[in-house]
């Protein structure tokens, strides 16, 4: 009885000495070198050894900053090297999620159907003849609309978008401005789609070759620009490109944020180069938008002509010339002082004004109303940097203006009653000082700033009771 039980333990044992361990295995220590060397791994197996190693390095490096700093967070974080797998991971990922919103955008045929529907289900208001629509008539068409161009217009259809128009005393509202805000929704994603496709790092910014590059794929689209030379291309997108720069770029870092440029006029501005020129666009608007070809044309011709020696810069000299030498000899100082770096050709202390320099420039001077040019002006009138002006400061300044009014055959004037003008105008929260929260507030920044570095900004401000009445005549006669 008990030898019996004791033959079977003994034998169970023996077996356990006969199987000898995994790990002792010839075979088995030979797969596990193979496997951990890489040889003979697929690609999905490599992906996965290298997405492990990396989180790990990443818990690491996480574990040790936090021993060393404490509780300071980290604020870089170092991009995926070029040709890595993270960094195609990345790339793929961007990629996929742009194709799928781009898919889910209305197309041209889709706007057109939707146009169609609203107008087929709208009704007429008897007093004003504009097609309007109540929350029935809305409800219905987003049903319509659903199936003929599909689900992708159905966000458009929401309560809270019914909410966002003016609603007449029937609680109806007008399809047109429905049908506006769709367009301008749907132009503004597909920017962003294709400003986010030529953002490399995807950061969110786009760096000037990258705004060039977005501004040159708009050229075809545009009706005012699809007739432009090939050798003007990449001078216009220059031009065009350093309007972003100098409103979306206020601390010259040079990259613009994308939201800061879908946002900004100057996008809305480009944008209206979509209308044909033979339709209602006068010489004049053309001029005046920065991104017409005529506005193009004429910003680079005067950079050429004022370029006497031809070697790609301005002078103080030069510059002196420009818009037939208006402007004070102390503003085109203080331009070469805060604006312009300084050059290594000509001497350690030379300094020339490149293109890109006489670009925000001209800007500045054709936007003293905005921040961004009052910004920009504020600075050169600033003349000791201190952050305001004194009484000092508006006398040293205008003082060069009283002296070409006075060349100019206008009668005399005394500097004070202007200095006296000026700080009404303003009315400063210090009355001591004048600065660019005053000017910014007081909303005349732009024409004190014109009669202080321009004889002729103080001869419109001076004559601005006779410009109006010009103004004004001619609507009177018709």
């Amino acid at each position: 009885m008990y030898s019996g039980s004791s033959d079977g333990e003994g034998g169970h044992e023996a077996a356990q000495r006969k199987i000898p361990p995994a790990s002792s295995m010839l075979w088995v220590r030979n797969l596990r070198r193979f496997i951990g060397s890489g040889t003979g791994l697929g690609s999905e197996a490599l992906m996965e050894l290298e997405t492990k190693r990396i989180l790990l390095d990443i818990f690491k490096e996480k574990q040790q900053k936090s021993a060393e700093a404490g509780t300071i967070p980290s604020f870089y974080k170092k991009k995926p090297e070029d040709g890595s797998i993270s960094h195609r991971v990345q790339r793929l990922a961007k990629y996929r999620f742009l194709k799928k919103q781009s898919d889910l955008l209305l197309n041209a045929d889709d706007l057109d159907a939707m146009w169609v529907c609203l107008r087929e289900n709208c009704v007429i208001d008897d007093a004003t003849g504009a097609e309007k629509m109540n929350y029935e008539d809305f409800c219905h068409i987003a049903s319509v609309c659903t199936e003929q161009i599909g689900p992708k217009c159905r966000r458009f259809f929401s309560p809270s978008n019914f909410m966002k128009f003016e609603k007449d005393e029937q609680g109806r509202i007008a399809i047109l401005p429905f049908y506006l805000y769709v367009m301008r929704t749907v132009s503004l994603t597909q920017a962003r789609i294709d400003m986010s496709e030529l953002d490399e790092d995807s950061d969110g910014f786009l760096q000037p070759q990258e705004m060039e590059a977005y501004i040159r794929g708009l050229i075809p689209n545009l009706a005012q620009l699809r007739d432009m030379p090939a050798s003007f291309v990449q001078m216009y997108c220059r031009i065009a490109a350093q309007k972003f720069f100098f409103f979306c770029d206020p601390h010259r870092r040079g990259k613009a944020c994308i939201k800061k440029v879908l946002l900004s006029n100057c996008l809305q501005e480009l944008m209206e180069l979509h209308q044909e020129s033979e339709e209602e666009v006068t010489d004049t608007e053309q001029a005046e938008n920065w991104f017409s070809m005529a506005s193009a044309k004429r910003v680079c011709d005067i950079f050429i002509l004022l370029d006497k020696d031809n070697n790609g810069t301005l002078s103080k000299q030069e510059l002196r010339e420009y818009a037939d030498g208006a402007l004070t000899e102390i503003i085109i100082e203080r331009v070469f002082d805060e604006h312009v770096r300084r050059g290594k050709v000509g001497g350690a202390s030379s300094r020339e004004m490149d293109f890109d320099s006489y670009l925000d420039f001209v800007l500045a001077l054709e936007n003293k109303d905005t921040p961004e040019g009052l910004t920009y002006l504020f600075r050169c009138l600033d003349l000791n940097g201190r952050g305001y002006l004194t009484t000092a400061d508006i006398h040293s300044l205008f003082r060069d203006v009283h002296q070409k009014w006075i060349e100019g055959g206008n009668y005399e004037l005394c500097i004070e009653d202007v200095r006296d003008e000026i700080w009404d105008m303003v009315k400063p929260a210090d009355p001591l000082r004048i600065t660019l929260a005053d000017l910014l507030a007081c909303k005349q920044g732009g024409t004190v700033a014109s009669m202080l570095i321009d004889v002729r900004g103080f001869w419109a401000h001076d004559n601005r009771e006779n410009l109006l009445q010009e103004e004004e005549e001619p609507e009177e006669e018709s």
